[in-house]
């Protein structure tokens, strides 16, 4: 069974005495069994000795006699016999031990060095059970001596099939699109229906009824595969798309398939992946939609696919590597039209259905208002809804906040849309939640950023090729529309009021779970205070929010990100929402992929922790900055203990940055901005130049009619100054009565970032004193209604439930008995909009 250990048993060996000591030993213990026998009376060629020069002592240490190995000494084990000469060596060393040579008797304990000469120490002792050597046999395994083992030697491969790339040199295409705009052309027109002329047949034609060859397309919105290759019966090779006038981000995919077989296993393989890593590697399934099972059983898309592997391709061009996914399925029906997708689909005519219905709604549309925000590169609408109650008073519509969403800015990450359509379900609903919300708050939604990209099935660029969450500080209005009218509308609006929350809707397709990413506030007024928001969500949904996945960490990378720009133009809590393509770890829904009625729920979440956020109690608050607190020393401590260092926590550590405690971010692998298209560049170099010019132009004022109209400006400001100075005043005089944390965290951090530093001066124009407190006109209006809105799923005792008094700054002599694990969370029944086929939309403009 074992015959390289049989022969390793069969060399002579002659071990020192050492060796003659550890077989006494492990006699004793019953490791063997073999008896001292006298020599035989022949041997092998005198090679033999040269070869192993190794002998035992008999006995005892002070015995002389010279034996051999006693493992030699089973019969079985001996090949031949000794040669007389060796006999005779025997002999003479028996009689006179002092005679033996270094060259015919050398200890492996003592070491030796190159002329042969022992050095007078000794080698480490050698373990019990000593560890094999290279060329040492393994040793055989030890069974219990009740159970039977066959003679075999049973093995297996390790590797799993991967499957080749055949490519269409071998394979069939049976599927391709002729003419894909890549890098080096730019968007010129746009037209309904796309491309003039007939469209052509791109599939094969089938030979007959028995013909099994998989019809494809993806010429509809949304759709993305650039080529099929039948390299198999039931086997086919993928391509995907780029993004449109870019020669990179293949990533969502979104095809249809017909004339199945039922009970075949078919095998698709997708060739030209660009990202390293994907949750495909940690369980994530593709989606599959049948169309049969929709008509008959009302079953839409669901997660399929086995012998699911994500690896890389080598067979590239060497420019780039690419990935390969591939997985194996079963159609349910023959004959059935079926649909493979990355995600849910959400497309540009899904979102306007839902918004036709709103506006057709007679209820909704009375707080409702559709607008067109402007129109993309292409010419489709980029909408904007204004969400609010109307207001009894000028001062009442004045005084209310306001919150900015968006979503689809990758038009790839369609897991955005469902959760801005859970929140905009909840909203727009007749909770007393959601009408409360609409009270104190003023909603600008943007629901869909990137139409164009949305349309042509792009994954993460609009139609100028660039990432649009890379250029938020453009200045070219004409070829990056969406996000320049974005920016401006909020610029205007900081303008009216103050903004309390901006939050852009994204998909993360590395890691699981739902979570935030947002930016260090180093003002030590209101230290830590835009990591609350993300604390109370991942309580409001402990099984789907992971709070630790959280980064408030700016990089240099992200300096064009819409929450990165939004926090710059005065927005502390400005934050990128990512939801997982993937699913969750977290509690009930450990292990499970998400769905679509998980990803609107969080969209509920997300109003019911803005209640939470601005209740007037402020217990949770202060309770969550204490949690932050201990985090944020645990964190610091585990940082030093990493670099070998010991640091006095109760000292002055919450003067140590933020942003060198936290590490970057997970994000996508495509942060690197690939810069302005070569045709924009000079247009970009003018515009740069043009205002500059205007900067250091300033028109004087030519008459006395423009110096009283600018007189009159000036005092209607002032004016609107000094409105509430009564109440700033009392406001500013509970600010003084705060806790120690807060008295403690003015010192400004010598290590903060100075790019980091938000402008939060701007808002002081409009609202002097504390910028993150409304006038109390507000929660004296709308206290008689808080009260009967209580939410009894809270065990805190207080008075009004909610309020638009953010100060962040509790009672004294209050005590938090918030629990600091979860939410308990109800279920609030929200309106059920029934989308309605009406000819046409019709959205008014602003003039």
């Amino acid at each position: 069974m074992f015959p390289a250990l049989e022969t390793e048993l069969r060399q002579e060996t002659l071990p020192d005495p050492y060796e003659d000591f550890m077989y006494h030993h492990l006699q004793y213990y019953g490791y063997f069994k073999a008896e001292r026998d006298s020599l035989p009376d022949s041997a092998t060629h005198q090679q033999a000795w040269k070869n192993n020069p190794r002998l035992v002592l008999n006995g005892s240490f002070g015995e002389r006699d010279l034996i051999p190995d006693p493992l030699q000494k089973k019969k079985l084990l001996w090949p031949t016999c000794l040669s007389s000469i060796l006999h005779r060596q025997i002999e003479a060393m028996s009689r006179d031990s002092s005679m033996l040579t270094p060259h015919l008797l050398k200890s492996r304990q003592l070491l030796h060095n190159e002329f042969g000469e022992a050095n007078p120490r000794l080698r480490e002792p050698r373990e019990l059970f000593g560890f094999f050597s290279g060329s040492a046999p393994l040793q055989a395994p030890r069974w219990p001596i009740e159970c039977e083992v066959i003679k075999e030697n049973i093995r297996h491969i390790g590797n799993e099939k991967i499957p080749d790339i055949v490519g269409e040199e071998k394979g069939t295409v049976v599927y391709q699109l002729d003419s894909v705009p890549t890098e080096g052309s730019c968007f010129s027109s746009s037209r309904v229906g796309g491309k003039r002329g007939d469209i052509k047949e791109l599939a094969v034609t089938l030979q007959g009824p028995d013909d099994n060859t998989l019809l494809f397309e993806s010429r509809f919105e949304s759709g993305n595969l650039q080529k099929a290759v039948r390299v198999d019966t039931y086997e086919y090779e993928l391509t995907l798309r780029t993004d449109l006038y870019t020669n990179k981000h293949t990533q969502w995919f979104y095809f249809r398939v017909q004339n199945t077989r039922k009970d075949a296993t078919y095998r698709f393989t997708i060739v030209n992946l660009l990202k390293p890593k994907s949750l495909y590697t940690l369980g994530m399934k593709p989606l599959m939609y049948s169309q049969l099972d929709a008509d008959t059983h009302n079953l839409g898309w669901r997660r399929e696919g086995k012998e699911i592997k994500y690896y890389k391709n080598h067979m590239g061009d060497g420019l780039q590597p690419f990935y390969c996914l591939t997985w194996t399925v079963q159609f349910p029906h023959d004959q059935d039209t079926c649909f493979f997708a990355h995600f849910y689909p959400y497309t540009y005519t899904d979102l306007q259905c839902y918004l036709l219905a709103v506006a057709n709604n007679p209820v909704q549309s009375q707080f409702c208002k559709l607008r067109t925000l402007c129109r993309s590169l292409a010419g489709n609408t980029v909408y904007l809804l204004t969400i609010t109650n109307p207001s009894q008073t000028p001062q009442e519509a004045a005084a209310k906040k306001a919150v900015v969403l968006s979503a689809r800015v990758h038009p790839g990450e369609s897991n955005g849309s469902w959760v801005m359509k859970g929140f905009l379900d909840f909203i727009l609903s007749n909770s007393p939640d959601a009408q409360l919300l609409r009270d104190i708050f003023v909603f600008k939604v943007v629901p869909m950023l990137n139409p164009d990209g949305v349309i042509v099935g792009n994954y993460r660029c609009s139609l100028a090729g660039r990432d649009l969450n890379r250029h938020y500080k453009t200045i070219l209005k004409e070829s990056f529309p969406c996000i320049w009218y974005t920016r401006s509308m909020i610029q205007r609006l900081l303008e009216e009021r103050e903004v309390l929350l901006y939050c852009d809707f994204h998909g993360h397709s590395r890691k699981n779970n739902i979570f935030l990413y947002g930016c260090n506030n180093n003002d030590r007024k209101y230290w830590l205070h835009e990591r609350v928001f993300p604390l109370m969500l991942s309580k409001n949904a402990p099984d789907k929010f992971s709070f630790p996945s959280c980064n408030f960490k700016i990089q240099k990378c992200k300096e064009g990100t819409g929450r990165v720009v939004m926090w710059r133009m005065g927005i502390p809590n400005s934050y990128t929402l990512e939801a997982t393509f993937g699913g969750s770890t977290l509690g009930s829904k450990r292990h499970t992929h998400f769905t679509t009625e998980d990803l609107k729920s969080l969209g509920y979440h997300v109003c019911d922790t803005l209640l939470d956020f601005c209740d007037p109690d402020q217990t949770k608050f202060t309770q969550c900055l204490a949690e932050l607190k201990e985090l944020l020393q645990q964190e610091i401590h585990k940082k030093f203990s990493e670099l070998g260092q010991d640091m006095d926590l109760e000292g002055s550590w919450n003067d140590i940055s933020l942003s060198d405690i936290e590490s970057s971010t997970s994000g996508s692998d495509s942060s690197l901005s690939d810069g302005l298209p070569v045709h924009l560049l000079s247009i970009a170099h003018e515009l740069n130049q043009k205002k500059m010019y205007k900067k250091k132009k300033k028109t004087p004022l030519q008459t006395r009619k423009q110096r009283n109209e600018q007189y009159q400006k000036n005092m209607i400001r002032e004016f609107k100054s000094t409105e509430y100075a009564p109440e700033r005043a009392e406001i500013a005089s509970t600010l003084q009565k705060q806790p120690t944390f807060f008295k403690n965290s003015g010192n400004t951090s010598s290590s903060t970032m100075k790019n980091e530093k938000p402008r939060m001066n701007e808002l002081n124009g409009r609202v002097k004193g504390n910028s993150l407190d409304p006038p109390k006109m507000t929660t004296s209006i709308l206290t008689k209604e808080r009260m009967q809105r209580k939410k009894p799923r809270f065990t805190v005792s207080c008075s009004p439930k909610r309020s638009t008094n953010t100060s962040q700054e509790p009672a004294p002599d209050m005590k938090p008995n918030w629990s600091r694990n979860t939410f308990p969370a109800t279920q609030r029944g929200g309106a059920n909009v029934v989308s309605v086929s009406y000819p046409s939309l019709h959205i008014y403009t602003y003039p």
